[in-house]
């Protein structure tokens, strides 16, 4: 095997790439911070326990895990960030007051998430701390779609489901409640003729309404036959008010509900979401509210927000285009090292070039060049 083989859905970023990822990183927290969030850096690794609470069965099977050989404990490699930032908001700020975070890195998956993803995403996110109204989730929602709108992107599809649902219809039935993971499995690949095998003896209620769950599916107006079709549970009617009010707010973009994708179902505790693109066959973003996490760290607190992979993001973009740059001679001249520090100062990029390696730019344009008249260096245009 060649030396230079990477693994399966792991990938180097190459400079024209990496330019793009790292022009979106910096929007995205630049826009993060006029919302008034803090941002946080949280370690690669940490003890499997504490990097796993509260995150489910999905997240086990997609976190590498590692012998830490200062302790000898099972220490995993993190495969997303949002519950080592509920981590830090419960344990380590421990503010009364609502807290706005946001984060930026790298996270390593077993397998991929989806077609063509890759395994080493670079996850950036948003998350809202103590408070427990909608108005949290409506400021997420906005926010998510005014990364995209920066990302150049005008067409989003937002997908919204809300656990209540499904939650509250099992509360009414004991046996019910206990097949809920094969339940939830069979609702999320909307298998209909599995869901009423395994929903046998389950109350009549229940039964239909796990028949019909699949099948809500389509723009707001799933909401108004939901409440028509759906048990009159006080849990049901609320998780749908909230739902209707959350997809009033979108505006222009396209809003879908569907009641049975449930995705990410034992982490959310209400209105969960997903943001769909042209040109990416899986969602871009996802978030939603998990208000339970924190009760792990020793602190219960309303959470809400949202996470997206900037390398996925990144390939919806154009070909970057070359950035100006200007050429200088190589010298160790007083007066041209003076130049160049002046017009670096300015945020121009100023390429000395090496001895013999004239005009060899291929990710800048050299428009411009260092030049000496004759009395002093000065910048000339090139062509």
């Amino acid at each position: 095997m060649p030396n230079w083989l990477l693994p399966e859905n792991i990938a180097d970023v190459l400079p024209s790439e990496a330019r793009k990822i790292e022009d979106l990183r910096r929007v995205f927290l630049d826009h993060f911070r006029l919302y008034g969030y803090e941002l946080v850096m949280p370690p690669l690794l940490e003890y499997i326990e504490s990097l796993l609470t509260g995150a489910g069965q999905d997240m086990n099977l997609r976190t590498f895990k590692l012998v830490d050989q200062m302790s000898g404990r099972t220490m995993g490699v993190r495969a997303d960030m949002t519950t080592q930032v509920a981590r830090i908001d419960a344990h380590l700020l421990n503010r009364s007051s609502v807290t706005r975070l946001c984060y930026a890195g790298n996270v390593l998956h077993t397998k991929p998430s989806g077609l063509h993803a890759t395994r080493e995403p670079i996850q950036i996110g948003a998350e809202i701390y103590g408070h427990a109204g909608l108005e949290a989730d409506a400021e997420i929602q906005e926010l998510v779609i005014a990364c995209l709108r920066l990302a150049g992107i005008e067409q989003v599809r937002l997908d919204l489901c809300h656990v209540g649902v499904l939650r509250a219809i099992l509360e009414t039935d004991p046996l019910a409640k206990q097949q809920e993971n094969i339940l939830f499995s069979l609702l999320e690949s909307k298998d209909i003729p599995s869901i009423k095998n395994v929903s046998e003896g389950f109350s009549p209620e229940v039964r239909r309404a796990l028949q019909v769950l699949p099948t809500l599916y389509g723009d707001v107006s799933v909401i108004g036959r939901a409440r028509k079709e759906l048990p009159n549970l006080g849990g049901v009617m609320s998780a749908l008010s909230e739902l209707e009010y959350l997809a009033n707010l979108v505006g222009n973009d396209k809003v879908t509900i569907d009641l049975a994708d449930l995705r990410g179902y034992h982490y959310h505790s209400g209105v969960m979401f997903s943001a769909f693109v042209p040109g990416l066959p899986n969602a871009v973003a996802r978030g939603g509210r998990y208000d339970h996490v924190g009760e792990a760290f020793g602190r219960s607190r309303p959470a809400t927000g949202f996470s997206l992979d900037l390398r996925e993001l990144a390939r919806l973009m154009p070909v970057a285009e070359r950035k100006g740059a200007i050429r200088a001679p190589w010298s160790r001249d007083a007066g041209l090292l003076s130049k160049i520090a002046a017009l670096r100062s300015e945020g121009e990029v100023v390429i000395q070039n090496l001895p013999g390696h004239e005009n060899e730019q291929d990710e800048f344009d050299c428009n411009r060049v260092v030049v000496f008249d004759g009395e002093q260096w000065i910048l000339q245009n090139v062509g």
